[in-house]
């Protein structure tokens, strides 16, 4: 009997997994996450998926309850004779404790990394991991997504005069090396020094901005502050424009406020992480065909090395 694809979400991304399905050719597959009184959560599955190759979307965002659903999905799934099962992490919470950068903290990547191995995942796709090295923390594969697929054809129809792109701090630069050889433009660095989490005590340019149209590229836009403090202090040293595009929208706390009262002319995100508002400065991009070509892919034993920035750069 032919393995087929049946596609799952959670409750939490449920909005991003129709769009996914629809982008594959398919439906959602029929699943129930009901919660006792207390709370406690029970997924069903309300088809069979004896012997096939099983895909559960969900994103780990906050609260921590997407990251215990999952668990209990995966577990579900393997229990009801799937042949694989296979999670699809749009944005994979807690990857920013990625190591031991002060005494006595959890690694928090690592640890989900270990109960979605333990739940029975055989395979993670997920998209612009906060430290690529997170790949390494896992025992099974993982399909690590680029964000430039989607990002790289927005900024083409900008047509940007003096393009010139901007890493928000120094671990970022080699991804944005990247993105500027594609354009053949010229990339400066936001060295920021912070005393706490979510709060930057010092932040200078290196590079010249004079008279550019600055894009900032990062990973995860949190409280807002480091891109409205960056493209202040770039529009300072005289850039003409700035804007910024950012993978996960987590946008907590003052974010975003923080964003539409700055100086940026767009905060360009994808929808990895549903807005809990609309606000003028955001535009939101779709991850759903993406993920549907690597959900694809996966299943018939494709290479995904096409959707990669450094593919394309070799095919130029």
């Amino acid at each position: 009997m032919e393995t087929t694809v049946k596609i799952f979400s959670g409750t939490g991304s449920q909005y991003l997994a129709e769009k996914i399905a629809q982008q594959y050719g398919t439906t959602l597959g029929k699943i129930t996450i009901s919660k006792f009184s207390d709370g406690e959560i029970q997924p069903v599955f309300q088809e069979s998926i004896r012997g096939d190759m099983v895909f559960l979307v969900q994103s780990t965002f906050a609260p921590a309850e997407n990251i215990l659903e999952i668990l209990l999905m995966i577990d579900a799934a393997r229990r009801a004779s799937a042949y694989k099962v296979v999670v699809v992490i749009p944005y994979y919470g807690y990857a920013r404790q990625d190591r031991k950068d002060k005494p006595r903290v959890a690694i928090g990547s690592k640890l989900i990394a270990n109960m979605l191995v333990a739940a029975g995942a055989d395979r993670v796709i997920t998209m612009d991991l906060h430290a690529p090295q997170i790949q390494g923390y896992f025992d099974i594969p993982v399909d690590h997504l680029d964000s430039s697929a989607i990002f790289i054809p927005y900024i083409q129809q900008l047509q940007l005069e003096n393009l010139t792109f901007a890493a928000p701090d120094v671990g970022s630069a080699n991804r944005i090396r990247e993105i500027a050889t594609y354009f053949n433009a010229d990339m400066v660095i936001c060295d920021k020094h912070r005393k706490r989490a979510n709060e930057i005590a010092s932040m200078v340019v290196i590079g010249d901005v004079t008279d550019r149209d600055v894009v900032l590229i990062d990973d995860i836009c949190d409280t807002g502050g480091t891109l409205a403090k960056s493209a202040g202090l770039l529009l300072e040293k005289g850039a003409r424009s700035v804007r910024a595009l950012c993978t996960h929208p987590v946008l907590s706390g003052n974010a975003y406020s923080n964003i539409e009262n700055s100086v940026l002319e767009e905060l360009v995100v994808c929808d990895t992480i549903p807005l809990k508002q609309k606000i003028s400065k955001i535009k939101v991009l779709s991850v759903a065909e993406l993920f549907a070509v690597a959900i694809r892919n996966a299943y018939e034993n494709r290479s995904i090395t096409g959707l990669f920035i450094h593919s394309q750069l070799r095919n130029k």
